[in-house]
């Protein structure tokens, strides 16, 4: 075998592994695995990849998918943008997304998030006016006074509506759901109702992105 023959042979076999690579299929399929939106939502930082998990304190679903997000989103690399963002569909979900919004504007997201989950699934409290969603608030330090004036500002009010407005740019979906970079959802019937399988997608999704946001050499 001359060198000319060699060397063509093996460009050829290089070849072939590298159209084999390509051609295989990725493991996650659109309209399968996730959906991907005809007009893609703004994300609030171009530079990172955004991931928004939407969830109701009442769903049980978001109840047992809770400690896996939290996880998730506790090790996600630095260039994913991560959020919650409640559901607004009806008077008591709109309650709970005040709720959420009260305590982002308190700073005391982290000391109430998972008692009001507790308190709706295992302690059977629904939470069902601003009195009671006081009282909880209370229980975790936060002054009445304090909660009143938060959960009554406009801005937590602005919060409220901007969060319907999201739901509807992205069309309403049940919980939970998630949100990858304006551009695709990941609900849990797309990951067969396996929690961890709808973060595997998103991982997937979020590695898409990356692709494509890192710029040519």
């Amino acid at each position: 075998m001359n060198r000319m023959f060699l060397q063509v042979f093996l460009v050829s076999i290089f070849a072939v592994f590298a159209l084999s690579a390509v051609a295989q299929p990725e493991r996650y399929v659109a309209g399968t695995h996730y959906s991907e939106l005809e007009s893609p939502v703004r994300t609030a930082d171009a530079s990172r990849i955004e991931v928004i998990e939407l969830f109701w304190y009442g769903c049980p679903a978001c109840y047992q998918f809770e400690p896996l997000i939290a996880n998730w989103e506790k090790n996600a690399p630095a260039d994913v943008d991560c959020k919650r963002l409640p559901a607004v569909w009806n008077p008591i979900t709109r309650l709970h997304a005040r709720a959420f919004f009260t305590a982002q504007r308190l700073n005391v997201i982290d000391d109430v998030h998972n008692p009001i989950f507790d308190a709706y699934h295992r302690q059977g409290n629904r939470l069902h006016n601003q009195k009671t969603l006081a009282e909880l608030f209370a229980s975790q330090g936060v002054d009445t006074d304090d909660f009143d004036s938060a959960f009554e500002s406009f801005s937590v009010v602005t919060k409220l509506n901007q969060a319907e407005k999201t739901m509807n740019d992205y069309g309403n979906a049940g919980t939970p759901t998630l949100y990858v970079n304006g551009k695709y959802i990941v609900t849990l019937a797309d990951a067969g109702g396996n929690y961890q399988e709808m973060l595997n997608i998103v991982d997937f999704l979020v590695d898409k992105e990356r692709r494509a946001l890192k710029p040519a050499v």
